[in-house]
Parts: structure tokens; sequence; C-alpha cells
């Protein structure tokens, strides 16, 4: 009887024990887990920098000069964008390699002063191949007569300066006809001339130079 008392006392005991290992195991699992989750939930999840879309790298700035005739402008001293920006609008004109012609058909038609004194103007400005392109009789004929030729000289310009936004439409001119812009981004026409080199500072004036004449 005896023996059969001291058997069932250690069987409880062993399942005592038996419990308590597996009490413990659970809360090392428990506790395990919670700590994994801690850690996962404590880690933040690198949030990707957006990349510049092709457009915007694309883009020109909205100051600079646009055009393929830009390409012929000097990148350097004379007659470059820097040097024409801080030069008045005749001066600027004479020494920028497109635009020689034009500046003599200023100063023979006697408004240097008046142009370089004005204080914002825009110049459509006619390169040297539009002055060539005219019959050179006709042309000399021009030039040799002052009042048709500032005729022609001020239909060219503009008595303020028109920024790219607001380029498009009619402007009246210092001969006191309108001219009609047409486009958009960097391709535009005045009055049918294309604009080939567009938005070209000076100090008192805004540059776009087009490929003819305009007659007014």
């Amino acid at each position: 009887m005896k023996l059969k008392n001291r058997s069932i006392g250690l069987a409880a005991i062993a399942l005592t024990v038996s419990l308590g290992l597996a009490a413990c195991g659970d809360d090392s699992s428990s506790s395990d887990n919670s700590s994994s989750d801690s850690s996962s939930s404590a880690t933040p999840t690198p949030t990707p920098s957006p990349s510049p879309t092709e457009e915007s790298m694309a883009a020109p700035a909205a100051d600079a000069p646009f055009g393929p005739g830009c390409s012929a402008v000097p990148s350097k001293g004379p007659g470059s964008v820097k040097s024409m920006a801080n030069q008045t609008v005749v001066k600027a004109a004479s020494e920028n390699p497109l635009l020689t012609t034009l500046a003599s058909a200023i100063k023979a038609a006697g408004l240097v002063d008046t142009l370089n004194n004005a204080e914002s103007l825009t110049v459509f400005a006619p390169t040297n191949e539009a002055f060539a392109a005219i019959p050179k009789k006709d042309l000399d004929a021009l030039l040799a007569d002052k009042k048709a030729l500032t005729k022609v000289l001020t239909h060219h310009v503009v008595d303020q300066e028109i920024e790219v936004a607001n380029l498009a439409g009619k402007h009246k001119t210092l001969n006191g006809d309108d001219v009609t812009v047409e486009g958009s981004g960097e391709e535009w026409t005045v009055d049918g001339a294309a604009v080939l080199c567009g938005n070209v500072d000076t100090a008192n004036a805004k540059v776009y130079v087009i490929d003819a004449v305009l007659m007014p």
C-alpha cells in the first residue's frame, strides 16, 4: 500500500514539472514573437526618391535664349549672349555676327539714339542673310531712302519688352502698325518669318532674331 501511494506521488511530481516546463516554453516563444514583431514594426520602410521626368530634364530655362540660330552666336566675348546683355540694343547688334547688316541699316536711318535711349523695347531682328535675300538693287535703294528705311526698321520694333509667355498675338510697332506672332515652345513666326534665336536680352531690349525682313 505504501508502495502504491509513493508511485502516485512521483507521477504527480513528474506531471507538475512537465507542465511547468511547457509553460516556460510558451512564455519564451511568446516573448520571442513579441520581440520579433516589435523589431519589424520599428524598422521604417525607405521611401524611394522621385526621379526627374524626361520632360523636366529637357525643358529649357524660362529666361534662356532658344532656337537653332543660337548656335551661331559666339559662346563668349563680343557678340555673345552674356556680352549683349550688358549693352544697348544697337551696340549689341553691331557685335553679333548675325546682325551686322541690321546695325548698319539702323545707323543709315539715324535711329541709333532713338533705340539705344529707349527704356524698354522688343526687336524682331532680321539676320544678314535675310537682308541678302532682298535683290541687291532693291536693298541699295532701301538703304539710300532714309524715310522708307525708317518705316521698315520701326516695323520690327515694339515699345516694350515681350517675354516668351506673352509672345503670341498682335503687337503694335513703332511704325504704328501691327505684327502677328504665332507659335509655341521654341517654334515661333513673326508675320511668317521664323524665329531663329529668341529671348536674347540686351541692356534695354528683348531680341528675337528672324530669318526675313518684314515689309510694312
